[in-house]
């Protein structure tokens, strides 16, 4: 399994072509893991969203654990979203022979296979794999200069990547340290990394969905940091109410530079002084 692998999905309200390439997780073993992807994909329109139907099984590779990962989805111009069947551990590949009926493969994988909620798996019995709780008993919260803190210096937005920069310089201000961006944006989407810190930033001029706070959040959980969110568009009804449930801080940005705290769980990053 990699991020290497790409498909041709055609939208079936426009018939628009489109190339994607899944994104890769970590797993709890440090594997890289994308969604196996059949080779000729084709992509169901996604009239209604349900949490269930995010998440899709995917087994490492590497270890062998089940976990799931965001379902992979592609937004058309045409304001359909498409989202990409994805082979479940235990099925073959197309043109494979199934597996001989009663052998191998994990029972719950099986069972759980065989329940369909909506365009996919139920959940297992067993989920969350890894013990993730969408509160953690602990984030890390950064390390603060001595109050009060000088007065934020803003870097003019004209470039998405001015305003990667402006959101580095934000975290940096907060007291996060060792905030890096990446130079090209990676697969994963996190734009800024640092060692209690994870942060996305959507310059584009429509509002940040759903789909961006949970990423970041299983990035979050993922390096025991706390993961950011900033727009500049600000961000879908759903995406607010599911980065309230999972305290995933919002920030909205102005073409100035300066980043607002648009939820509760950034106005408590903003005040934080430990």
């Amino acid at each position: 399994m990699g991020a290497e692998q790409e498909v041709t999905v055609d939208c079936p309200a426009c018939g628009r072509r489109h190339h994607y390439a899944p994104r890769a997780y970590a797993c709890a073993c440090g594997a890289p893991v994308a969604p196996p992807l059949p080779a000729e994909a084709r992509p169901e329109a996604v009239p209604r969203r349900s949490w269930t139907d995010e998440w899709v099984v995917v087994r490492c590779a590497a270890c062998g654990r089940d976990g799931r990962w965001p379902q992979p989805e592609v937004d058309c111009p045409c304001g359909t979203t498409l989202r990409i069947p994805v082979r479940l551990p235990g099925r073959p590949a197309p043109g494979q022979s199934p597996p001989a009926a009663g052998g191998g493969g994990d029972p719950a994988t099986r069972a759980g296979a065989g329940e369909a909620h909506g365009t996919g798996p139920a959940l297992p019995r067993d989920w969350p794999p890894h013990d993730w709780s969408p509160r953690p008993s602990h984030i890390p919260l950064p390390r603060t200069a001595a109050a009060p803190r000088p007065a934020f210096r803003p870097l003019t937005i004209r470039t998405a990547r001015d305003a990667v920069t402006a959101a580095g310089l934000y975290l940096r201000w907060l007291g996060f340290h060792g905030v890096v961006a990446a130079e090209q944006r990676p697969e994963s989407g996190i734009d800024l990394r640092g060692p209690e810190v994870v942060a996305q930033v959507d310059p584009t001029t429509t509002r940040t969905p759903l789909r961006a706070v949970e990423c970041v959040w299983l990035y979050g959980m993922q390096d025991a940091a706390v993961g950011v969110l900033f727009s500049l568009a600000g961000y879908a009804d759903d995406a607010r109410a599911r980065a309230d449930e999972l305290d995933v801080p919002l920030f909205v940005m102005d073409l100035t530079g300066t980043p607002r705290p648009v939820n509760t769980a950034a106005d408590d990053l903003l005040s934080a002084d430990v």
